[in-house]
């Protein structure tokens, strides 16, 4: 191994302990970015990461304003003209803290409890950009750096990132890169490294079925008018059939096929049937007819009801024919669908199957297409032989059921396919209370990206 790269695990090893007391005061700030009364504190968090990048000499390291929350922007030469060019992506911004009473320790207080950190964003994804200007750090102690860095760090992707995409369209010049980092996945256990290489898109609709123009009481009225609720259920039961297919029409015309030779790596997945349901709580699994379980979470589209609506719902009791019921759809899309078809399917649904006498409303709240990475590139393949270096096991490839809307601006502005990671693992409470890292896998992520710099 050459000994620049020796050096900077040595360095990384040494400093670990003042690594984490660095990231115990980034997670001290509580940057959430859906509290308006915590703008202060999301703009002193991003303050926090230019003065970060500042410490690594960087040659910029500025603050930009957007119309909400600021964006970081940092960029370091390496000095040779034949270098390529890492853009690393991060969001500094957390999830709101509620509820509060379930945290066993101040959410912005770190506290180490066995081999975990526990803090609010200490997972999602403060801790994992701390890795990487960590990396760099050790990497800068040995020598310079075998590659240009420029850095993105927003501060409104648990808000939807309103002003990423159109800063990213005003500054593509500034962001001009050969591959974008971005750690803000994860790995599967502790043992077993992961690549993503597959994100779901979205489709999120809201929809409201009118009925009579006020409440009317049950037994005067039953029977007599039809029921916003009964009909906005039924609606919902009818957009899967008897083997989990979703009914809207042409929903499956552009989805790809699951290939034999990405089927069998899926299989090598450690995901049986008994992993999603100890996982969930669930007595049985549920989904499309003719899938295994991580087919569907990864590589299938789906239509799930995700809050629902109407009446009278407190305690006690209210016989009330309600004038009104809504609910909120999404759909997880699969390549090569689009959000746009999907919606104006999603239309064709509800009118063609709306009851006589009802009318609705239908609101969009996102949409985003799947993205897909090369599972072939050199910085795929510089990924897969760092953390085997490290882990002495090679990765797992996967597609991930969620979606990070980045990627695809990333490949649709920059023209660049993003490597994907994270050293997170899946019972992290990432958005839920007593979010944590666990600091082993953590501090093996900052010599996994040490050996990635390096080998690309």
């Amino acid at each position: 191994m050459p000994e620049p790269r020796l050096q900077a695990i040595e360095f990384s090893k040494q400093n670990n302990n003042r690594f984490l007391e660095e990231l115990n005061t980034f997670l001290a700030i509580p940057s959430i970015s859906t509290d308006s009364e915590r703008k202060d504190d999301v703009l002193k968090a991003a303050n926090h990461l230019v003065d970060a990048l500042k410490k690594l000499s960087f040659d910029k390291a500025a603050v930009y304003e957007t119309k909400k929350h600021p964006i970081v922007f940092g960029e370091k030469l390496c000095g040779r003209s034949n270098a390529i060019t890492v853009l690393i992506y991060g969001h500094y911004d957390v999830q709101p803290v509620d509820p509060l009473d379930l945290w066993k320790s101040e959410p912005f207080t770190p506290q180490i409890r066995e081999d975990y950190l526990y803090a609010r964003g200490v997972s999602d994804m403060k801790g994992q950009i701390w890795a990487a200007l960590k990396a760099l750090e050790s990497i800068q102690s040995a020598g310079t750096l075998p590659v240009n860095i420029k850095c993105i760090f927003e501060g409104e992707e648990e808000i939807g990132s309103p002003n990423l995409d159109s800063w990213i369209a005003e500054h593509v010049d500034l962001l001009a890169c050969d591959v974008v980092l971005n750690p803000d996945t994860g790995m599967l256990a502790k043992d077993i490294p992961t690549i993503v290489y597959g994100l779901r898109g979205l489709a999120y609709f809201e929809i409201k079925v009118f009925g009579p123009s006020h409440d009317l009481h049950s037994g005067l009225y039953g029977g007599v008018v039809y029921n916003p609720a009964n009909a906005l259920c039924e609606l919902i039961a009818g957009m899967h059939d008897k083997d989990g297919r979703v009914t809207l029409p042409g929903f499956y015309n552009r989805v790809i096929p699951i290939s034999a030779e990405e089927r069998a790596q899926l299989e090598r997945l450690p995901l049986g049937d008994e992993v999603f349901l100890l996982q969930t709580g669930a007595e049985q699994l549920w989904g499309e007819k003719g899938f295994s379980a991580v087919e569907r979470i990864g590589a299938r589209p789906t239509l799930d009801v995700n809050g629902i609506y109407s009446g009278f719902i407190g305690e006690g009791s209210k016989t009330i024919i309600p004038a009104w019921s809504m609910a909120k759809i999404s759909m997880r899309l699969v390549p090569d669908q689009d959000p746009v078809e999907i919606r104006e399917s999603f239309i064709k649904f509800i009118n063609d199957h709306i009851p006589a006498g009802l009318r609705w409303e239908f609101k969009e709240h996102s949409s985003t297409r799947a993205s897909m990475s090369n599972r072939n590139s050199p910085a795929i393949h510089a990924l897969a032989k760092a953390q085997e270096t490290v882990w002495g096991t090679p990765p797992v490839f996967k597609r991930e059921g969620g979606s990070v809307p980045v990627v695809l601006t990333m490949q649709k502005q920059l023209g660049v396919d993003s490597v994907l990671t994270g050293f997170g693992l899946p019972d992290d409470n990432i958005h839920s209370p007593n979010e944590r890292l666990h600091l082993p896998t953590w501090r093996r992520g900052i010599e996994t990206l040490i050996h990635f710099f390096y080998n690309l």
